[in-house]
């Protein structure tokens, strides 16, 4: 590999992008994509790499090129380090997921609690803003506390988080649209949050809400039909 290309294909990697490394067996001739014009078929191809995740030769008009999809990690950023993050931190890294855990709260994020999980004690909007949610990304707040949870929803729906979720009741939540709208959020970008959180399986223990929380998020990530938006009562009027 010629150095300028290791070194745009670094650059795109460390800054998450998706990019796809294309080879020309014949003569070594290396293109990446998308950050390259390339033919229609052979960009077809490399879209579905990065889809299936997998590497793969295809032959194109009679060269054969070896396509190296280098997607940015999936990662599922949780807000509170309670005992719901517990249990979800071991399912986490046989789907596939890094997950990383937020709360300034330092007697609650700690590798005791949660051995080989990544702890990020800043508060959630300055953790965010270095975070950074992709389209790769997952998003769930788990702590009850508006200064906690609020300030991460707000940065999520700015961003293009593939799953939003949110711990609380129907009626916390619609509290919790008050506020959000607020903050200068719409009618469709607070459809985006799952809410309350998780796969309707009537859980009740925090191990049955971390399962129904990690398979709405592969359901999420696989586009599986959800099915209608639980409703969200309004809010009480006061007398």
């Amino acid at each position: 590999m010629k150095a300028d290309v290791l070194a745009r294909l670094q650059e795109e990697r460390a800054a998450q992008r998706p990019v796809v490394l294309l080879t020309r067996l014949t003569d070594g001739m290396q293109h990446l994509w998308p950050q390259e014009d390339v033919p229609a078929a052979l960009a077809e191809a490399a879209r579905a790499a990065l889809g299936s995740e997998e590497a793969t030769n295809v032959t194109l008009d009679g060269e054969t090129w070896f396509i190296h999809p280098h997607n940015p990690p999936l990662r599922i950023i949780v807000v509170g380090a309670v005992h719901i993050a517990q249990a979800m931190a071991p399912m986490a890294d046989p789907l596939g997921f890094q997950m990383i855990v937020v709360d300034p709260r330092r007697a609650f994020a700690t590798s005791e609690r949660l051995p080989g999980v990544s702890l990020n004690t800043d508060w959630p909007d300055e953790a965010m803003a270095v975070l950074k949610p992709d389209a790769r990304s997952a998003v769930v707040t788990l702590t009850h506390d508006p200064k906690l949870d609020d300030p991460a929803l707000d940065a999520a729906l700015n961003s293009p988080a593939f799953y939003i979720g949110a711990l609380g009741s129907r009626r916390t939540h619609a509290r919790r649209v008050g506020r959000l709208k607020d903050l200068g959020h719409g009618d469709a970008a607070i459809a985006r949050i799952h809410a309350p959180v998780g796969l309707d399986i009537e859980a009740v223990t925090a191990p049955e809400i971390a399962l129904s929380i990690m398979a709405e998020i592969v359901a999420a990530r696989r586009g599986a039909t959800l099915g209608a938006p639980r409703p969200v009562p309004a809010p009480a009027v006061p007398a």
